[in-house]
């Protein structure tokens, strides 16, 4: 058997987004079991083995659905991987999916490469799969994220009740991205420190 070196889907200022190998899943095993990064996915941390974990994850690595998929965040510096960002509830009729994302690795929380690994993921979304709006759901208390996601472009719409939690819901849509995208080309043109 041939291996192949994994593909890098898109990459930003920061990171690079690549698909996701088996190696990866026993970080994301312990980034699951995380009691404080569980509660940001207003989940609970996961209780099953590691072995239960990977046989139920394989499958997805093995043939990715096209209703979601899940990519590993990595720092462009050294290649580490250190977190995930993921599209899933894909509707091709309105062309639009939500949007989630872990930075798991503390050290690289409020550094700039959750943002940029967003910012990397929609224009692969908006760009490569020609989708016309992205949203996603963050805690009403998780106002860092909140911050975080407005940088990055999102704008506020609402707040929403679901599965007993109280989120902020965000969108960004295609249009909106590619003004965002020129203005700040524009910006770095004439000298403007990149935004971090």
């Amino acid at each position: 058997m041939t291996a192949t070196r994994p593909q890098i889907v898109a990459t930003g200022r920061l990171v690079q987004l690549r698909e996701k190998l088996i190696e990866d899943l026993a970080q994301d095993y312990e980034w699951r079991r995380d009691p404080e990064l569980a509660a940001y996915d207003a989940a609970l941390p996961i209780t099953m083995s590691l072995h239960a974990f990977i046989a139920t994850v394989a499958d997805d690595l093995e043939a990715p659905s096209s209703l979601r998929r899940n990519f590993a965040i990595l720092d462009r510096a050294d290649g580490r991987h250190i977190g995930n960002v993921m599209y899933y509830g894909y509707d091709p009729t309105l062309r639009e999916v939500e949007l989630g994302i872990t930075i798991g690795l503390r050290e690289y929380w409020a550094l700039g490469f959750g943002r940029d690994a967003v910012r990397t993921l929609l224009g692969y979304l908006f760009r490569e799969l020609g989708l016309r709006r992205v949203y996603l759901h963050t805690l009403t208390w998780n106002h860092r994220a909140q911050a975080s996601f407005a940088r990055a472009g999102f704008r506020r719409v609402r707040e929403v009740h679901r599965r007993g939690y109280d989120f902020v819901l965000m969108e960004m849509l295609a249009d909106e991205f590619e003004a965002q995208d020129r203005e700040r080309a524009g910006d770095e043109g004439r000298g403007a420190p990149p935004g971090r």
